[in-house]
């Protein structure tokens, strides 16, 4: 099939708690993703084939210029086919058409290549202060 992304997509609370369990490597959770991103974030971006969730990603902001990529994920099965790519492209021009003018993306090592080569950041310096544990 061939997968769709949409923009501030509909998708189900229970559909992105088994992705996000599966892609971050934690218990299935019960988290209303609806009402938080509905809440909190500028958009996100939902990859669909058919009717499987394929893909996520939440695109938080500072409610101007600033956007910020939080919980990139695609099934393990499936992150061969330059979804979490796509994803990341239409993330970008969501964030683009609200006036955003920075992209943000906080990543481990082994995810450099992803979004410096098959995304298009670029690298910089940054600060991450750990706040609990």
């Amino acid at each position: 099939m061939t997968i769709t992304y949409e923009w501030r997509g509909e998708f189900a609370n229970a559909d992105v708690n088994a992705l996000h369990a599966e892609g971050f490597h934690h218990r299935v959770l019960d988290i209303d993703w609806r009402a938080q991103l509905h809440r909190h974030s500028l958009g996100w971006v939902c990859a669909r084939d058919g009717g499987t969730l394929a893909g996520f990603v939440n695109v938080a902001w500072d409610g101007g210029v600033h956007a910020f990529l939080l919980d990139t994920v695609v099934p393990a099965a499936r992150r061969c086919e330059r979804i979490g790519a796509a994803l990341v492209a239409e993330a970008a021009a969501g964030a683009r058409a609200a006036g955003c003018e920075w992209l943000h993306v906080d990543f481990d090592d082994e995810l450099r290549p992803f979004y410096l080569d098959g995304c298009g950041f670029r690298p910089t310096p940054a600060g991450l202060l750990r706040l609990a544990g």
